[in-house]
């Protein structure tokens, strides 16, 4: 007795880049004795066990189910748009890193089932690839290369190559594909030059380059005693900075408390001496007008009222002249001309 069939004898295994289309085959073949409805069903099982399979697109009474899961939605369609034609094949488009999986298609028509299962691997290509230089470029030194995508299914592979010069790394070098890490022994100025790497998997390829410049070592001690130099200028500098700062300041503290000292309200003293000489020109101004009609109010007068230290002391006697009623100020100290000063003798006459 005939039953119903899965005739697909494409691969079971499919794998394809991220982005890209793929359609994976389910075709079969009905018998005589296949007489209940068509169903057909696209079931993704988990690699992990521990997860249940989940259904991504049905087939059943004529119609197509395909609303179960929204990532998929319109991702997933049957390649036919009538699957009773024998052909219940899926389309996935624009495919994605977790769409990778184990796909199982099942085909019912009672009395007879069948299935299928099929492995669908997306790969990623590689992408963002950046290189570095890892160590000091001097002569003598070991120097290594990096080179590391940021993005790319396993398992990626690294090439590295010199695109100046000869395209044949040194002789000495060591390559690591699988972490593309290129190392250069005992570099010399010939190491110098562009190197390009290339990162690759079974959907693709991306590549980058680095420029090495290998040089003389350098004078460690002259950078030292440099540094030294340099930083003990930065402290002179930065002392007389704060030394004229400390100076400027004491100055105006100075100045300030000066100017709180002195009070402007209060007038300055007299001196003795202009006060001596404003009375000593008073009497000369009374001397001028001298007669002997007012000669006697005049010798009366005594000088011992003078306003000063100056007067309060007799002055010696003069022995050039005769003692006279009146005493003349000594007007030495106060430093004047002395002043013949007239008397009255008893017949009236002036000497």
């Amino acid at each position: 007795t005939r039953s119903l069939t899965i005739t697909s004898v494409d691969p079971s295994t499919f794998e394809k880049a991220q982005g890209e289309k793929v359609t994976l085959p389910c075709t079969f073949e009905l018998s005589e004795e296949d007489e209940g409805p068509l169903d057909i069903e696209w079931v993704l099982i988990p690699a992990d066990n521990q997860k249940r399979e989940k259904i991504i697109i049905m087939y059943a009474v004529d119609r197509v189910y395909d609303q179960y899961y929204g990532s998929v939605t319109k991702r997933m369609q049957f390649s036919k748009l009538d699957p009773r034609s024998g052909d219940g094949s899926l389309d996935i488009m624009n495919l994605k890193a977790e769409d990778t999986g184990t796909y199982q298609c099942k085909v019912k028509k009672a009395p007879g089932v069948q299935s299928k299962k099929i492995q669908l691997t997306v790969l990623v290509k590689p992408a963002r690839t950046k290189c570095s230089i890892e160590g000091s470029q001097e002569i003598g030194k070991d120097i290594t290369l990096k080179c590391v995508s940021q993005e790319g299914s396993p398992l990626l592979s690294y090439d590295w190559r010199r695109v100046s010069g000869t395209q044949d790394v040194p002789a000495t070098s060591v390559l690591n594909k699988n972490t593309g890490e290129l190392l250069l022994k005992n570099a010399s100025r010939e190491y110098s030059g562009t190197y390009h790497c290339v990162a690759s998997n079974r959907v693709g390829t991306d590549e980058c380059s680095v420029e090495l410049n290998v040089t003389p070592p350098v004078n460690t001690a002259a950078i030292i005693i440099g540094a030294i130099i340099g930083t003990l200028l930065g402290l002179s500098v930065l002392c007389s900075i704060i030394f004229c700062f400390c100076k400027k300041h004491r100055e105006k503290k100075y100045e300030k408390e000066v100017h709180h000292d002195i009070r402007e309200d209060v007038p300055p003293p007299k001196s003795r001496s202009s006060t001596a000489r404003s009375y000593i020109g008073s009497n000369r101004s009374s001397l001028g007008s001298m007669s002997p009609s007012n000669m006697e109010g005049y010798t009366k007068t005594p000088y011992s009222q003078v306003p000063s230290e100056d007067f309060e002391r007799a002055p010696p006697p003069n022995p050039a002249f005769a003692p006279s009623k009146v005493a003349a100020p000594n007007l030495s100290r106060m430093g004047a001309v002395p002043v013949m000063i007239p008397a009255q003798s008893k017949d009236g006459s002036i000497v």
